[in-house]
């Protein structure tokens, strides 16, 4: 296939094809061309003589035979359909729970086959349930596991997703809340998870101390394993009720983090009792369209009143959609 190019010695290809996607005139649609000592950069159009100016010498305008990129098949072009997943690792998790056996298969092949990075697939059997927050899978394809490693900004995290309570959709949230948290703040996270928002605080070397606590002792086990795997250092991991352990740590926190969105409410009092004076509470909630904040709020005011402070509302943002008119919301407060 004719295309208009740029020839240039090999040992200059490199700036001149960074030049050329800046000037956004390099062809993507096919391969770029050599015959050993010179390449040939496909071109959209040829250069303005003034464009021209800009490049290296021993460039020449030519004409070339160019082979097209084969395009590689995405699961849309094969299903006829853009079927809906996350991933977490190097397993697809499918989220429709409600698919027959025969479409999730064909789903689950067609994503191994297009995604060399997935390793399996699976399916939820149940919503989050229990307090534990976890939930039943059945592998659809590819290897017979639920273990992973998932990566995140410079974080791994290892997660038995059928043990412990894990989503890749909060990684900006994650790294939201880390810009609160000040040199020398202590964090405690009275829902640790397997450390998704305590390891990246605690990497960041910004605060002093992170106190990581969570019921589930499979997610602490984890949790454990991914302070190791990311040497994060200034961080504790404790499996316990998030009420009790609140005692232990009265009024040190600068940040107390209530990522347990459908029963965050519960354990008001203790984030109060855990909040240094001028802290900040990161308070998340499951909230219909009609009412996002204003019934969270008083929550928190009515748990700050009982302990004799008063509140102050520094944000409140929508984080993500949960479901139909249903929305995962979060306020930061300040107790006084």
């Amino acid at each position: 296939m004719k295309r208009h190019c740029i020839k240039v010695p090999k040992n200059k290809g490199e700036p001149v094809r960074r030049m050329l996607l800046e000037l956004e005139i390099l062809d993507n649609s096919v391969k770029i061309g050599t015959d050993g000592k010179f390449l040939y950069l496909p071109l959209t159009r040829e250069p303005a003589p003034d464009e021209l100016k800009v490049f290296p010498d021993k460039i020449e305008l030519t004409e070339s035979d160019f082979e097209l990129h084969e395009k590689k098949p995405v699961p849309e072009d094969l299903l006829g359909f853009s079927p809906t997943y996350e991933i977490i690792g190097d397993i697809a998790l499918l989220e429709d729970s409600d698919l027959d056996s025969q479409k999730a298969s064909k789903i689950a092949n067609v994503l191994l086959r297009t995604q060399p990075n997935i390793k399996t697939v699976l399916k939820p059997l149940t919503p989050v349930i229990g307090e534990f927050r976890v939930r039943e899978f059945e592998v659809v394809a590819g290897e017979p596991r639920t273990e992973t490693v998932h990566r995140e900004y410079s974080c791994r995290y290892k997660v038995d997703l059928a043990r412990a309570y894990f989503t890749p959709r909060l990684s900006t949230e994650r790294s939201r809340i880390l810009s609160w948290v000040m040199e020398g703040d202590t964090v405690v996270d009275m829902f640790a998870g397997v450390g998704p928002y305590s390891i990246l605080i605690a990497k960041s070397n910004k605060p002093s101390k992170v106190v990581a606590i969570d019921k589930n002792p499979d997610a602490v086990r984890y949790l454990r394993e991914n302070i190791i795997l990311n040497s994060a250092k200034n961080i504790e991991a404790i499996e316990g009720d998030a009420r009790e352990e609140a005692k232990k740590f009265a009024v040190t926190a600068d940040h107390v983090i209530m990522n347990l969105p459908h029963n965050a409410h519960e354990f008001l009092d203790p984030a109060v009792l855990l909040t240094k004076p001028g802290g900040i509470i990161h308070y998340y909630g499951m909230a219909h369209e009609d009412d996002l904040f204003e019934s969270f709020i008083r929550l928190i005011r009515a748990a700050a009143e009982r302990a004799g402070r008063q509140v102050e509302v520094l944000e409140k943002r929508v984080v993500r959609s949960y479901a139909p008119h249903q929305y995962n919301v979060c306020i930061e407060a300040r107790i006084l």
